[in-house]
């Protein structure tokens, strides 16, 4: 085969590659191009062939290829790189260039990666993605806060849509108003005190016709209204809402904002909706989580009131101990906390101090009002009433754990007490902490058939009980306080 059929073979397989093959003359003339590179530069071969790179491509001569090719001219070495420009529609190309040089100046040999680094674009930005909603995940599951949970959102909502501004509105169904319940990247204070009535503004349209509503470009779109407003001072051009629906309720709207114009592609807008739910449900769990909490305080605060309730009406009962519930309350309380007893304890004593004389209220009157002695079988009766205490505070499960005062504050460490006759450490603490105040208080009041003892005497006598009445621990405890 001669040289001239050997060049005419070579050139014809080179002409039909499916790679870009290209030659560059030593005067940055194109010598020779197959047919991929006038494709994939979207060129006729004649608008290449004889013509110089810079004068074909304008400004080529100072971009990292041109660089990176005239070092290879001029030290005659070989070089790869990767290449990627973008076409004058605004699309992106990515070519694996091999570089050679040869007699005539360089070859160069180009691979079309294009889709190959969109593909891989595309999965980061699925993976990222991904995270993103593992991270708001993370957010709604982990607090409890809404405005946590809010800032988790806007922060990875910004960084996911790549976007200038986020804002979330709440939507009140009272005035029937959307209002900024947070921002993030906004530059105006103006921004976090936007509200706007349903279907007013591009956030109001969105709630009230529930779907996504694009502007592309603010400065095309002619709107008006309190965001179009601060959005100016925003220098925001493109502005994207959708509605934060959960479980068919309206709950309000996530406006993302950018600086520049932005024609959203069908992904972007996806994931925009993706993240609104994610939002959503952020949203519905904090006002539940919320909702439960008053609930409950709601809840304990009627018991609470309740207990007073009973105290008062046991006071109003027995005129003789008018005040005397509060005051052991108060008393026994501060030995709680000398002792060291937990919240829990601390609250379990308050109730069963206010309760300690509920069996009282199975005390027949003539006998509980009776102004002199009790016979011993009025005696019998009365000791009836902590028994009659734990018959009725133990089916209630909210009161189980404050018994032990109202049953057990008149057993004595000696065992000589009742109902049942419990010695020593058998009976609870909280018990016989009360029981020394329940004496204190009972001794310094005043009542039909004596007058209240002075407060040494009180003291002297609350001495001389302890180890037989009292336990002595709680005895030293109780003058300790006395002295504070």
């Amino acid at each position: 085969m001669d040289t001239q059929r050997t060049g005419d073979y070579f050139k014809d397989i080179l002409d039909h590659l499916l790679e870009d093959c290209q030659i560059i003359g030593f005067d940055w003339r194109y010598l020779y191009v197959n047919d991929a590179v006038a494709r994939h530069g979207r060129k006729e071969k004649s608008e290449l062939l004889g013509q110089r790179m810079m004068d074909v491509y304008p400004g080529i001569d100072d971009t990292p290829i041109f660089r990176l090719l005239a070092q290879c001219m001029e030290t005659r070495t070989s070089a790869r790189m990767l290449n990627e420009f973008v076409y004058p529609d605004g699309s992106k190309g990515c070519f694996d260039l091999s570089i050679q040089p040869i007699p005539d100046g360089l070859f160069i040999l180009s691979l079309d990666i294009t889709e190959h680094k969109q593909a891989k674009e595309l999965i980061e930005t699925q993976l990222r993605r991904l995270a993103i909603l593992r991270a708001i995940d993370l957010a709604i599951l982990g607090s409890t806060d809404l405005r946590l949970a809010l800032k988790t959102i806007l922060e990875e909502t910004k960084a996911g849509l790549e976007a200038d501004i986020v804002q979330v509105e709440l939507y009140n169904p009272h005035t029937f108003m959307i209002e900024t319940a947070a921002a993030i990247g906004n530059r105006s204070r103006d921004m976090e005190r936007i509200s706007v009535s349903l279907g007013e503004g591009v956030g109001g349209k969105a709630a009230l016709e529930r779907r996504t509503v694009a502007v592309p470009n603010l400065a095309d779109a002619g709107l008006a209204g309190p965001l179009i407003a601060v959005m100016a001072k925003e220098d925001a051009q493109a502005l994207y809402s959708t509605p934060l629906i959960a479980k068919g309720t309206l709950i309000g709207v996530i406006n993302v904002i950018l600086r520049s114009p932005f024609t959203a592609p069908q992904e972007w807008l996806d994931f925009f909706e993706t993240l609104a739910g994610q939002t959503s449900i952020a949203i519905e769990s904090a006002k539940a989580f919320e909702n439960l909490q008053r609930a409950n305080l709601d809840l304990k605060m009627a018991y609470e009131t309740t207990i007073e309730g009973w105290s008062r009406a046991l006071d109003l009962r027995d005129k003789e101990t008018e005040g005397h519930t509060l005051r052991v309350t108060e008393m026994t309380l501060k030995l709680t906390h000398m002792a060291g007893m937990t919240e829990d304890e601390f609250i379990h004593v308050r109730r069963g101090a206010l309760l300690h004389d509920i069996g009282k209220m199975g005390v027949p009157d003539h006998i509980l009002l009776k102004p002199g002695k009790l016979t011993d079988e009025e005696w019998v009766a009365m000791r009836k009433h902590p028994t009659f205490a734990f018959e009725l505070l133990s089916p209630i499960a909210f009161l189980r754990h404050a018994i032990d005062i109202p049953f057990c504050h008149h057993e004595k460490w000696d065992g000589s007490g009742y109902p049942r006759g419990l010695k020593g450490e058998e009976i609870p603490l909280a018990a016989r902490l009360f029981a020394v105040v329940d004496v204190w208080d009972a001794l310094r009041s005043d009542r039909p058939y004596r007058q209240g003892w002075p407060e040494e005497k009180v003291r002297e006598h609350i001495r001389t009980l302890a180890g037989t009445h009292f336990d002595p621990k709680a005895v030293e405890l109780f003058l300790r306080v006395l002295t504070l």
